[in-house]
């Protein structure tokens, strides 16, 4: 059987696993339920300086990370049919829906820019993907790569205790989750709706699904958007 593996290309793999050796994949990666790789790009590097950039043509401020480098790094990484991926601010918006594509798959292989990006041509010479957490910009694409893989490793086969627990996430039904609650049942004059003290579950998930798409009208309308779409769709196509 194959091990879902993630390979990170970076200059910094004393970085890993950092996060993900924590918590939920922490666990599963001590498990042997996944695999990770944090190799260094500078390992490629045949000067005695192991330079990995080089200023860039046309002039601009910053370094630029080498073409020639990171197609050498990616040989050594051995994708084998993984995804190769280029974690840039100008990138597919990483979603819910990717992680469960490449979670399906055997793994990802992982770049992290740093400076001021990538030599366009190894991008396009080996078709890789770019990928981006959002419209921000961070000094380099290693604390992205934990968040990818650490969303990517929960959709595991028992990594989660609980697998019913991933239906009622986020962004699994196109909503926002719903408010949770727990013990003290009053605290701070703030009580627990009735609603789910009743232990009518049918009240309880028609309420908690009104909550969800509550939530997702005021807070994020480009999902509600899709939410409402997707259901005009259902409704003709049935």
């Amino acid at each position: 059987m194959t091990v879902w593996t993630a390979t990170v290309l970076t200059l910094f793999p004393e970085m890993f696993p950092g996060l993900l050796g924590h918590s939920l994949p922490g666990t599963a990666l001590s498990e042997g339920r996944w695999a990770l790789e944090a190799q260094d790009i500078r390992a490629q590097a045949k000067d005695r300086h192991r330079s990995v950039d080089d200023t860039p043509f046309g002039g601009g401020p910053g370094m630029v990370m080498r073409a020639d480098i990171v197609d050498a790094a990616l040989d050594a990484a051995e994708s084998r049919g993984r995804p190769e991926i280029y974690l840039s601010p100008r990138g597919r918006r990483f979603d819910q829906s990717l992680a469960e594509e490449w979670a399906s798959g055997d793994g990802v292989v992982l770049v992290c820019g740093r400076y001021e990006g990538l030599d366009e041509r190894v991008i396009e010479a080996r078709g890789m993907q770019e990928v981006s957490l959002g419209d921000f910009v961070i000094s380099g694409g290693e604390a992205a790569a934990m968040a990818l893989i650490d969303a990517c490793v929960r959709l595991l086969p028992g990594v989660l205790g609980a697998p019913e627990s991933l239906s009622e996430e986020s962004f699994q039904t196109g909503l926002l989750e719903y408010p949770q609650y727990t013990r003290p049942a009053e605290w701070r004059d703030r009580t627990v709706p009735e609603v789910l003290l009743s232990g009518h579950h049918q009240r309880i998930q028609h309420w908690r699904l009104c909550q969800a798409q509550q939530v997702t009208r005021e807070r994020r309308v480009d999902l509600w958007s899709r939410y409402v779409a997707g259901l005009n769709d259902a409704r003709i196509s049935s």
